[in-house]
């Protein structure tokens, strides 16, 4: 019997990866997005197989803090239900925070509401352990200091997720993401994307500091491979999901473009020094271990 999936923020980067994965594996498959910040486009694939009767797939226009979108869960009865939504990316307003929050309020009571057994969650890794020290790298589960508004609204939400288990018997699963990146991403998605932008355009990109700073690179095909098996593992917990090395931003560049130059701007005062995450529980609970090196994952922007 095939599996209901509902994939809120659906036309995004990450979204519609998913979606696509999800079809191949023969779910039945919800896409809700409000289009604000994803695309139709990143879509097409999916749109196309479910035009040819070759999967079953649905596209739904519907913001996920609306009366229409519990309804839509009411209707649809997903057997797992992805938010990958929760938290704005980049440096977000006052305003972005509190509708994302208030959003997954939303997502959470329509899950209580119409009994879904099922949520799996994707979080900010970097805002979820604050600045940890270099002798904690990789930076395990257990490490959780929230950094900036944007980790506060993180451990929120797990907070929320977890009262939602203990209270209504809907299993989580809250994954904690690397730096992802991949074919789709926006060029202000995410720092691979743009550099590969930049290069793209023979333009020399911004980079905070020296560029010394080091992230957890994981590519998009990766994590989409994790969130599948997070739809029945994982229930209870929050999962890193990265590599665990630490790569030099500039290192980036030069692989993307060779020795360009690059516009150095002046490092974020809260901006993170170094870090990666630890992939060790999900190794043990989730199945998983990243398989694209970095170069790899390159190539295919």
């Amino acid at each position: 019997m095939a599996v209901n999936v509902l994939i809120v923020g659906a036309a995004g980067f990450l979204g519609s990866h998913l979606a696509d994965r999800l079809l191949a594996d023969g779910c039945r498959v919800d896409a809700v997005d409000d289009l604000s910040r994803g695309s139709i486009a990143n879509l097409a694939d999916a749109r196309a197989l479910g035009a040819t009767g070759g999967a079953d797939f649905k596209f739904h226009h519907v913001g996920a803090g609306t009366p229409e979108f519990s309804s839509l869960v009411g209707m649809r009865r997903p057997d797992v239900l992805y938010h990958l939504a929760a938290v704005p990316r980049g440096r977000p307003s006052a305003g972005d925070l509190a509708a994302a929050f208030g959003a997954t309020v939303h997502v959470l009571e329509a899950a209580r509401a119409h009994h879904v057994p099922k949520v799996v969650v994707a979080l900010p890794a970097s805002a979820m352990y604050g600045r940890p020290a270099n002798r904690d790298l990789p930076v395990k589960e257990a490490d959780v200091a929230p950094r900036g508004v944007r980790g506060v609204i993180v451990r929120a939400v797990v907070e929320l997720l977890a009262m939602h288990r203990e209270h209504d018997a809907i299993e989580y699963t809250a994954l904690a993401l690397g730096n992802v990146y991949g074919p789709r991403q926006r060029p202000d998605g995410g720092v691979v994307a743009a550099f590969a932008a930049a290069a793209a355009n023979g333009e020399a990109p911004t980079l905070a500091g020296d560029g010394r700073q080091t992230r957890d690179f994981v590519f998009v095909d990766d994590v989409v491979d994790a969130m599948a098996r997070a739809g029945t593992r994982g229930s209870g917990l929050v999962v890193n999901i990265g590599t665990g090395e630490q790569t030099p931003v500039r290192d980036v560049w030069t692989r993307v473009a060779g020795e360009r130059a690059v516009t150095p701007l002046t490092g974020a005062p809260d901006d993170l020094p170094r870090f990666a995450v630890a992939p060790t529980r999900a190794r043990i609970h989730l199945g998983w271990a990243p398989w694209t090196t970095l170069d790899e994952g390159l190539a295919q922007l």
